[in-house]
């Protein structure tokens, strides 16, 4: 899946080193919020993170370098 997406980087709800830990740690989350839809997303530090998909930006500003929005690709989808 190589699909970017923008979040607010202060709206994760985790973040790993590990992708292997990052999935684990959004499957048990899912399994506590079975209505969300949960991403794991990598970004240029290679670190993983995980963003509800509730706080995806849909229409990101032009200047891309806010603090408010990034970029990062979409690893997992649960």
């Amino acid at each position: 899946m190589d699909e970017a997406v923008f979040f607010n980087p202060q709206n994760s709800i985790g973040n790993f080193h590990d992708h292997n830990e990052a999935v684990q740690s959004a499957k048990i989350y899912k399994l506590n919020n079975q209505d969300e839809s949960i991403f794991v997303v990598n970004d240029d530090n290679h670190d993983y993170q995980i963003f509800l998909g509730d706080d995806i930006i849909t229409h990101p500003s032009k200047n891309q370098q806010s603090i408010n929005e990034k970029e990062y690709i979409i690893s997992d989808k649960f």
